[in-house]
């Protein structure tokens, strides 16, 4: 008898693009997309089964085992650290997580703690402890542009898809810390004890990401 599997995904263009590839593997699972409340769902053959989380929140769950596999973007991974396998880029949801503020700012000219909001708190400790540089930062979960624009912050750090918001505060692109992309996390007990359902999935997602 097989293992179910179970996924962890964020509600929204993750998870549509996840039943994208997933439906391309031959699982029957196009009924996770329609409108529904509950959080936990099957597909048709209930080997595989979909628990709807935070997106911040499907590492957590990953390395719990409380779900096998996860899809998840690299900023994420990024700020949450958690004890995962991250087998593959699985190319959508691009962006970058950047630092941004007003043209001109020069980050190297703050001798005294430069003030930096944002919602990736851990993401932006590494990133200036890297560089020796002193920074206060500023958690916020929500309008991070509004940090500069309000004088809460110097500048912030987030991820930037097109850049229009940015630009519509007349607010710029002043560094890029990392490329951001969907990835595919496993358990990394599960990649043991579910390997015969698990290898096979992870081969076949990634024959499906190569030839797009």
């Amino acid at each position: 008898m097989k293992e179910k599997i179970k996924f962890a995904l964020a509600k929204g263009r993750l998870a549509e693009k996840s039943v994208d590839i997933l439906e391309k593997c031959g699982i029957d699972c196009r009924c996770i997309l329609e409108p529904s409340r509950k959080l936990v769902m099957s597909d048709a053959s209930g080997q595989f089964e979909f628990i709807f989380v935070k997106p911040s929140d499907v590492p957590i769950y990953v390395e719990h085992g409380v779900a096998d596999i996860g899809v998840v973007g690299k900023d994420t991974l990024m700020e949450e650290g958690r004890d995962v396998y991250e087998l593959i880029d699985l190319g959508f949801a691009k962006c970058r997580l950047c630092l941004a503020g007003y043209a001109g700012t020069d980050l190297s000219s703050y001798r005294n703690s430069l003030k930096v909001a944002t919602k990736y708190v851990n993401v932006a400790k590494d990133y200036f402890d890297s560089k020796g540089q002193n920074a206060e930062i500023i958690p916020l979960h929500g309008s991070i542009e509004l940090g500069p624009i309000v004088g809460l912050s110097d500048i912030i750090l987030d991820i930037v898809e097109s850049g229009k918001t940015l630009e519509e505060n007349d607010l710029c692109v002043l560094g890029e810390i990392a490329k951001c992309s969907a990835r595919l996390i496993v358990n990394k007990v599960s990649l043991k004890t579910k390997a015969a359902e698990i290898k096979p999935l992870v081969t076949k997602i990634d024959e499906i990401i190569k030839n797009v």
